[in-house]
């Protein structure tokens, strides 16, 4: 046995430098332990294989909560972003999302700099190829060169590298992303653990050169004019810079027709493919055979960078041959005559059953062994900075004796996604979306910082400087609200002549500036006319105050729903053994409860499986153990 890192070893071994291994690392490096963050390549740290874009639709409301929290991704993305839009403006706030597009080599530099700067953090680029426990819990981490790392905790964040395949036409060959080398012994580490592995699948569109494309038959998609940032240290006019556009355009008539030509070279339609792909981002040749009915599809012409020419072709990944690649990709609109640089490809890859795992990121039975990212069957790389950062998080817990950091679907987006992977499991990658939030409308993107920093602030993470950034507009908000409160218009001639330029109705009776914001058509940016001494507030600032104002009976309706939710979250039961001794629970129950190994009766209430019925008898029996005086 070869032991050569330090005598001592190391607090934390994280083991993959992608989103979800940064985060992981950073936090409990920040938190004060001594880490260790494994990279296969120092070259692919923060790598944005596929999408060169942070945030949308769902996604963006994660990376402002791993920044409320103490995270790095939305202070990087706003070092490094080239074109902001925030999506959904037309719809109410719980849904808007910011997104925006990143200069791919920036966002890794940047990171990487940050990485290698942070204190109590060692960067090194080996391959992890087998995890080593004692008595049910980690000891060390085993690299291809013999060389044993001692830790006493694990993060497994191998993204998808481990045994991965590209796949295109017939042309298999085992390769990580963006043909670097891909992790092949490490699964089989795992498996010795007894942990079954799964096979997904993801895919990529091509790379083509900006010069052979003609923008003026596409529509331009502009950033827009008011920046928005990601992170809440951040103000908009500070990060302010000049933006890049992308282009929409379309699949023609003759792309389906190619594509429908050439089906059976698809490894999705051979046979060849084992992996399960994803629901949500499919390939354009799914598209085809989708929507029969539809001759043109979408396509988003994004700059990859302001130092390059590769522009992504966002909405036509696939997994054909080249070839066909190259003449499916010309009867694209305005690519008629495009040139390649990187040709589209799927790739498959080994990934666990999230199922295994505890609310903390940790495995049931093994301690102190975590696991976060696309290995627990999610995709995109903010689903995996949030599960990198909880399992950081949780990681400092268990080495300090803290109590669990767990946030629940009422808490934040991240814990609608951790609570999905763990509860109910994925059998195809799993993509955050706004609907699968039961408490959106007060999990939105704009009071992450509200929810979630105090937090953060209380663990170690989130710094003083940003906890009083938060209580400083917190205040402001609830000064604002009440300075409107006060005020009170009558339904003199003067006033009902501005209620005309609102485009509202008079005033019959006097009613405060507060309630009049309530009305559909008001905005509290318009009633300036209304309010002479208004101060001078941030937009974050006057973005909070409306939407509080306007939404508040819906709010107050959500918070009694959450109140609701709580007591079941909070009833524990992560210490009944055997769910088979519990008499009157069916079959499928016991299997799932056993398996699962629920923390709480709100937890076991999201189990697949688990009926009302089976709750309500797991119910009977906490009360029947509470009055007897055991443990309940």
């Amino acid at each position: 046995m070869i032991i050569d890192y330090k005598e001592q070893g190391t607090d934390v071994l994280v083991i993959g430098a992608g989103h979800a291994g940064c985060e992981a690392a950073l936090a409990t490096a920040r938190l004060g332990l001594r880490t260790t963050l494994i990279a296969m390549s120092l070259d692919s740290l923060a790598d944005l294989p596929c999408n060169p874009n942070i945030g949308g639709t769902g996604k963006g409301h994660l990376v402002r909560e791993i920044d409320a929290l103490g995270g790095e991704m939305g202070l990087n993305i706003d070092k490094t972003f080239i074109q902001s839009r925030m999506l959904n403006t037309s719809k109410g706030p719980a849904v808007h999302s910011l997104r925006v597009q990143a200069d791919k080599r920036k966002y890794h530099e940047e990171m990487k700099k940050v990485v290698e700067n942070q204190e109590n953090l060692d960067l090194i680029e080996a391959e992890a190829v087998e995890i080593l426990t004692e008595n049910g819990e980690i000891s060390g981490v085993k690299m291809s060169t013999g060389a044993i790392y001692p830790t006493k905790a694990c993060i497994v964040c191998t993204g998808t590298y481990l045994k991965a395949l590209i796949l295109m036409g017939e042309l298999q060959y085992s390769s990580g992303p963006h043909n670097s080398k891909p992790s092949m012994e490490l699964s089989d580490s795992l498996e010795k653990m007894e942990i079954e592995l799964r096979r997904f699948k993801t895919g990529t569109p091509a790379r083509v050169h900006r010069d052979s494309l003609d923008f003026s038959l596409m529509e331009v998609q502009p950033g827009d004019e008011e920046i928005i940032p990601f992170s809440f240290l951040n103000e908009g006019k500070d990060i302010a810079r000049e933006q890049v556009d992308c282009y929409l355009t379309y699949t023609t008539k003759k792309t389906k027709e190619i594509i429908m030509e050439n089906l059976e070279r698809s490894p999705m339609y051979s046979g060849i493919v084992k992996g399960i792909g994803p629901r949500y981002c499919p390939s354009i040749e799914d598209k085809v055979v989708r929507f029969p009915d539809r001759d043109g599809h979408q396509a988003f012409i994004e700059p990859e960078g302001l130092n390059t020419k590769e522009m992504y072709v966002s909405g036509i990944s696939s997994t054909l041959p080249l070839e066909i690649q190259k003449k499916m990709y010309q009867t694209i609109i305005g690519m008629e005559n495009v040139k390649f640089m990187r040709p589209a490809y799927g790739i498959e890859y080994d990934c666990i059953d999230a199922t295994i795992l505890k609310r903390t990121l940790e495995h049931q039975k093994i301690k102190n062994l975590f696991f976060a990212g696309q290995i627990n069957g999610s995709s995109g790389y903010e689903e995996a900075a949030a599960q990198g950062l909880m399992a950081g998080i949780n990681a400092y817990c268990n080495i300090t004796g803290k109590e669990p950091f767990i946030l629940d679907r009422s808490d934040a987006y991240i814990g609608v996604l951790i609570d999905d992977l763990v509860t109910k499991g994925t059998n195809e990658p799993y993509r955050m979306m706004t609907s699968r939030a039961e408490y959106r409308l007060t999990l939105r993107q704009d009071n992450a910082d509200l929810r979630l920093t105090e937090k953060a602030y209380k663990i170690g993470l989130a710094s003083k400087k940003r906890y009083e950034k938060m209580l400083e507009k917190k205040e402001a908000v609830e000064k604002e609200k009440s300075r409107l409160a006060k005020i009170i218009l009558t339904p003199k001639d003067e006033t009902n002549e501005k209620m005309k330029i609102l485009k509202t109705s008079p005033l019959k009776t006097g009613i405060s500036l507060y309630e009049l914001i309530k009305r559909p058509e008001i905005r509290y940016d318009g009633t300036k006319i209304l309010d002479e001494n208004r101060p001078d507030l941030p937009r974050e600032i006057r973005l909070q105050v409306e939407t509080q104002i306007k939404y508040e009976g819906y709010i107050k309706k959500q918070m009694e729903q959450i109140h609701q939710f709580k007591r079941l979250e909070n009833r524990k039961i992560d210490f009944i053994e055997d769910y088979s001794k519990i008499s009157g629970l069916s079959n499928e129950a016991v299997q799932k409860l056993n398996q699962i190994r629920p923390d709480s009766l709100g937890q076991a209430s999201r189990i697949s499986g688990v009926s009302p019925a089976d709750i309500n008898v797991v119910l009977i029996y906490l009360e029947t153990k509470r009055r007897k005086g055991e443990n309940a």
